[in-house]
């Protein structure tokens, strides 16, 4: 009986050192499958971490030409505006200047006593300018201010084409 005893003590024993080894060899492939997971994991971290440093780059770079753009842009606008200004006196001057050419030359057909006149609207007829000549008066008025629109469209688009 002891030896049936030992018989059973040894294969039961034997049993569980089969399950043992079983069960080591599961765990082994466990592992190596867990080892070729952390290398993937680490390659893929490798790569997430090139990838940001390069977005970081770009980043910067970007920031670099925004800033750099903000600022021509906001040379050729203080350009454009100086420009816009100047253009804007210019064509005053010249209205002016129109203005003046136009009185000059109703009060060198009229006479001295137009010329002393101060007319306040030059496209508006001198009530004492003889009717022939009202037509010829209109006529200049109405010829500057086309010329004075045109300049004005003008000077708008050359603003226009700076600014942009």
């Amino acid at each position: 009986m002891s030896f049936n005893f030992a018989l059973m003590i040894e294969s039961l024993v034997a049993f569980l050192l089969m399950l043992t080894i079983g069960y080591c060899v599961i765990l082994n492939q466990r592992l190596k499958r867990l080892k070729a997971d952390e290398q993937s994991l680490k390659a893929t971290i490798s790569e997430l971490i090139t990838a940001t440093e390069i977005a970081g780059r770009a980043v910067a770079g970007l920031k670099a030409a925004a800033q750099d753009c903000d600022g021509t842009l906001g040379e050729r606008m203080r350009g454009a505006e100086r420009f816009a200004a100047g253009m804007d006196r210019q064509l005053k001057a010249g209205e002016l200047l129109l203005s003046e050419l136009i009185r000059s030359g109703i009060a060198s057909r009229t006479g001295p006593a137009a010329a002393a006149s101060d007319f306040a609207d030059p496209r508006l007829p001198d009530p004492r300018l003889p009717d022939a000549r009202i037509p010829d008066a209109m006529a200049v008025v109405a010829a500057a201010q086309a010329f004075a629109d045109r300049a004005r469209g003008r000077a708008r688009a050359q603003a226009g084409g700076l600014a942009a």
